[in-house]
């Protein structure tokens, strides 16, 4: 749960899995599944009212705060639960393919990917 600890640490200045944008859940038997973000989908791009929600060139999906009102539709649509909110946030969360979990991974399973995309 190293990634989960950076991760909030990095963004919110606290440990709280809550407020890590890597949400790990145990699927079985040891084995684990990170829902970390669906560059392909592009529901939440499509959903927001503010076009706050935008893809860059390198394929990151990335929330611009100042244009983000709240309103969680971002969060609504998302098909595997990688844009985050917690309450009394102001504005939704999400992982920015930053690296900071994979280099603190201590066993080193954590690696970002990154592709070109076409606008």
């Amino acid at each position: 749960m190293t990634c989960t600890s950076v991760c909030s640490k990095l963004y919110f200045k606290e440990e709280n899995p809550a407020k890590s944008c890597i949400q790990v859940n145990d699927m079985s038997h040891g084995a684990f599944h990170l829902v970390v973000c669906d560059q392909e989908c592009m529901a939440c791009v499509r959903e927001c009212p503010t076009q706050a929600i935008s893809r860059a060139k390198s394929g990151a999906i990335t929330i611009d705060r100042k244009k983000c009102v709240g309103c969680l539709a971002c969060v609504a649509v998302c098909p595997i639960g990688a844009m985050r909110w917690f309450p009394g946030a102001a504005v939704t969360f999400k992982c920015i393919a930053c690296g900071a979990c994979a280099r603190a991974c201590p066993k080193q399973a954590l690696e970002i990917v990154t592709k070109e995309v076409e606008a």
